[in-house]
């Protein structure tokens, strides 16, 4: 989440006048993130969250995005649910941009996930695998293996400048992934971006899960794989196995993997720690000039890159069989 376009009171006004949320009492622009334009929204209704979609999200996707959301939390998980006009219409323009209001969940995200919350989140990502399994729409992910060499190409020129023979590292993995990425892996509706920012917590318990707008449907391992990697790594660059355990042990006492996934799963990780750095190395080398946003540091998934390289066998990630 950031703020690329500035909202003047008056749009604001003559866009919240088309739904039944109360007035406006206050809003505020949301810092973090990379992709969209977000404002905290305080009404008399209650409290919201108003997106405007930016770049990366193609305005023929969100279709998929919103009506995912809105699936899931018929389903029973938590999630943002948006919020249709009088006129019954979920999606709106803002400043030039499509816009959508949705609901505000209860939580605080970790910084420092333990391992209660890893076996928190295994369960919630299983929950929502199973949550999305009669979900009718369908979305590739735009971001998988074929989309990396193009996305390493706009960065490659100045990778270096970021960190010595980042280039040539990245050149590595992404020959040896685009030969061994694995294919035919049970899959459906996965999140695809399951950081710590985006999983709300109320004590130990996962009390919501937000920002769907990488969502698509793939291999279930591979959702697995992305929060391996954004939640079981510590601040040294060391992989905490126990934290890995607790969360792929929770997972499967909902869905157990199948053998082809378990053998797949260093091949994911090392995949999902090169898609991460890439776009991350992207907006590092291009925020726009006055966006307010906080770029994440690509050389986090250098690291960890650095890990994955070593590892051969789902067990150093904590897989117990």
């Amino acid at each position: 989440m950031a703020v690329y376009t500035e909202v003047p009171d008056e749009a604001l006004g003559a866009f919240l006048a088309e739904y039944d949320i109360g007035g406006l009492l206050s809003y505020k622009g949301i810092a973090e993130g990379v992709e969209n334009t977000n404002f905290f929204l305080h009404t008399t209704g209650g409290h919201f969250i108003l997106t405007l979609y930016e770049k990366r999200v193609a305005e023929a996707d969100l279709p998929f995005f919103l009506g995912l959301m809105e699936h899931l939390a018929a389903r029973g998980l938590a999630c943002p649910q948006p919020i249709r006009t009088r006129a019954g219409t979920a999606l709106g323009r803002l400043c030039g941009r499509p816009a959508v209001i949705v609901s505000f969940l209860d939580g605080v995200s970790v910084r420092r996930p333990g391992v209660r919350h890893c076996r928190a989140l295994g369960s919630a990502l299983a929950g929502l695998h199973a949550a999305g399994a009669d979900f009718a729409l369908r979305r590739p992910n735009a971001l998988s293996v074929e989309a990396w060499r193009p996305l390493f190409s706009a960065a490659e020129a100045e990778a270096d400048r970021v960190a010595p023979n980042l280039a040539e590292r990245t050149r590595q993995d992404l020959a040896s992934l685009e030969a061994g990425w694995p294919r035919d892996l049970p899959g459906g509706v996965i999140h695809a971006d399951l950081f710590t920012d985006n999983v709300f917590f109320i004590g130990d318990r996962v009390s919501g899960l937000i920002d769907f707008y990488f969502a698509c449907t793939d291999a279930f391992a591979y959702d697995l794989a992305i929060c391996l990697n954004a939640w079981c790594f510590e601040a040294d660059g060391s992989f905490n196995r126990t934290k890995g355990q607790a969360m792929i042990a929770a997972y499967e006492t909902l869905r157990p993997l199948e053998p082809a996934e378990v053998a797949a799963l260093p091949v994911l990780c090392r995949g999902a720690a090169l898609r991460f750095m890439l776009t991350r190395l992207v907006d590092w080398l291009n925020v726009p000039p006055g966006a307010l946003v906080k770029p994440k540091d690509p050389l986090e998934y250098d690291r960890k890159l650095a890990f994955h390289r070593r590892v051969n066998e789902a067990a150093e990630y904590g897989w117990s069989g």
